[in-house]
This record gives structure tokens, sequence and C-alpha cells, in this order.
């Protein structure tokens, strides 16, 4: 189990459940959120039973109301543009680009950056009653963690300017039809649908469904080059040429490399 700040992890054979636990402030990150967000991708990247993950938050009414006002509205402009937006997109980032899927469970309302956080998402559940959107700049700010890029190549332009131009928030049937969200489930049914789906996940090829995952995120401009160097890391590190090539370095000789 992993506990830091207001974010919590526990596995259970190979699902990884990963859960936002401050509901007295509807869930809202701070500055030791986002680094324990950070650490906990990086636990769960290197657990090698883990195949899939389920983002959550506690409570049942808020799934996360994103950046915690206090946390941000007392900085600076630099610091607010330089690491508070700037860490919160590393720790985004690296929700997005975990090996594993990532099924988020919003069993309750998801603003700002809340709804950004579902965004680093494969999959989204969405309960019955809960609401998203963007209302940042009701508040004089910008929706900042990645609110005008990656979630406008997850949900559209379109339905990004209505939530932050306009300020629409959307309910479950309309956010289901604006293919914000997957699926729609009943209140408080959202984990064991959840986990049903992961079990899914778990049950196929873990290599395959970690190369297909990152093959999608670069056809989406979420990987970049660092999918494609990963994925040709894996195919050499399976030829005789690198065990040769590590062998021959400890005997202090020259390689002989075989071309398989």
């Amino acid at each position: 189990m992993f506990s830091q700040a207001h974010i919590r992890v526990t596995f259970d054979k190979h699902i990884a459940f990963l859960v936002i636990d401050r509901p007295e402030k509807h869930n809202a990150l701070d500055n030791d959120d986002i680094d324990a967000l950070l650490a906990a991708c990086a636990l769960i990247e290197t657990t090698s039973q883990i195949r899939v993950v389920i983002l959550s938050g506690s409570g049942g009414k808020v799934f996360c109301s994103g950046g915690d006002i206090m946390a941000w509205s007392a900085l600076s402009p630099l610091d607010f543009g330089r690491h508070w937006l700037r860490r919160g997109h590393m720790a985004f980032d690296a929700l997005a680009r975990l090996r594993q899927p990532l099924i988020a469970v919003l069993n309750g309302h998801a603003f700002g950056g809340g709804l950004e956080l579902a965004a680093a998402a494969d999959f989204r559940l969405m309960e019955s009653h809960a609401r998203i959107g963007l209302p940042e700049p009701g508040l004089g700010v910008i929706p900042g963690w990645s609110g005008t890029q990656r979630a406008v190549r997850r949900f559209g332009a379109a339905n990004v300017k209505r939530m932050a131009l306009f300020g629409e928030m959307m309910d479950a049937p309309t956010a289901l039809a604006a293919g914000v969200v997957d699926e729609i489930v009943p209140q408080e049914s959202g984990l064991r649908r959840a986990r049903e789906l992961a079990i899914k996940v778990s049950e196929k090829a873990p290599v395959a469904i970690e190369a297909v995952k990152m093959l999608i995120n670069t056809a989406e401009g979420e990987e970049g080059g660092r999918a494609a160097e990963a994925l040709a890391g894996i195919c050499v590190g399976y030829t005789n040429d690198l065990q040769e090539g590590v062998q021959a370095f400890r005997e202090k000789r020259s390689p002989v490399f075989q071309g398989r």
C-alpha cells in the first residue's frame, strides 16, 4: 500500500486502485498531492504484476474539484507558471503515459483540474449523478493542467469550448452523447463496473496491451518519440546481439554480432 499526502494506492492481484482521499476539500489537489501523484505513478509503473489502474475520488460526491484554490492563489505569477502548472503537467503526463491502461471512475463531480485529471485516463466511467465542467475562466484563470491541450485531443475542441468559454456544465447523459465519457453507470456502482473492466483487461496479454496503448498514445500525440524508443528497446532486448555485446564488455573483448 502507498499513502502520501491525500493520495492512496492499493494493489489487488493485477489491479492498482489509485484514490484521491480528501473529501472534506472536495478532493482538491495541493502541492503535496501533485508530488504524491508523481510518486504513485512511479510505484505503479515499476510494479511488474500490475496490469491496469483504477482512479477514483473518495466520499462519493466529488471525483476531484481540481487544484486547491488556497494553494495556488497565494503564488506569484512566476511561481504559478513555473511550478504549479509545470509540476501539475508532470503528474498528469505521468498518469496519461502509464504503461498500464487507466480507468477513471467519475464517482462524483469533476471540475477544472478534476476533469483534466480524468482526461489523462484511457477510459472514463461516469456515475449518473455527476457533473463535469471547466469553470476556471470564471475565476480569472485558465484550465492549466492540459485543459486546452490533452482535453481537446481527448474530448474535441467544440466540447472544451462549451465548458471553458461558455461555462456549460455537462450532466452524465450530455457528457456521454458528446463523447467526453465512455459509459454511464448508476450512482455508487462505478468502482464495481471498473473492476469488471479491469479484470477483462488483466486477462489479456500484458505486453501486447502495453504496446497497443503506447501506439495509440503516439497516434494521438500523447507519447511522441518516447514510445518508439521504448518499443524498439524492447525488441532489441530480446536479441542475442545484446547479450553478446554485454558479455563482450564484461570480458573486455570485441563483440561478434550475428544480427539476431
